[in-house]
């Protein structure tokens, strides 16, 4: 029996770079050979599902067997929560951060400066 896994390569590979990791960091993270995730995302070798479940570990990510009745639903609120994370993630990029300040501030008072008497 023959299964389609480019969809998991690929997606492993998008999930992989969302979390601006690289092969080799992914490969600490999951105990999988760094190699080995290569092959994978270039479709050279079958996905073992040990292999699966740490990589989607790794990746904060659950492999999940899904009702095929209940998959429409199931992307569904995936898509949505996606949406979510994306509008939260820009959301924080916008954010002025406190650290970048554009003007320096100037201590009230500093023991290096001679006192005005």
């Amino acid at each position: 029996m023959s299964y389609d896994l480019e969809d998991f390569a690929e997606r492993l590979r998008e999930a992989r770079n969302a979390k601006h990791l690289s092969q080799r960091e992914l490969s600490k993270l999951a105990g999988v050979p760094q190699a080995h995730i290569s092959r994978i995302e270039s479709k050279q070798v079958d996905l073992r599902l040990s292999s699966l479940i740490a990589i989607a570990n790794a990746l904060d990510l659950e492999v999940t067997l899904v009702p095929r009745q209940a998959l429409p639903a199931v992307q569904s609120i995936a898509r949505q929560a996606a949406k979510k994370m994306t509008a939260l993630r820009n959301q924080v990029l916008r954010a002025p951060s406190q650290q970048e300040s554009t003007t320096p501030a100037k201590p009230a008072y500093s023991l290096d400066e001679e006192d005005d008497q």
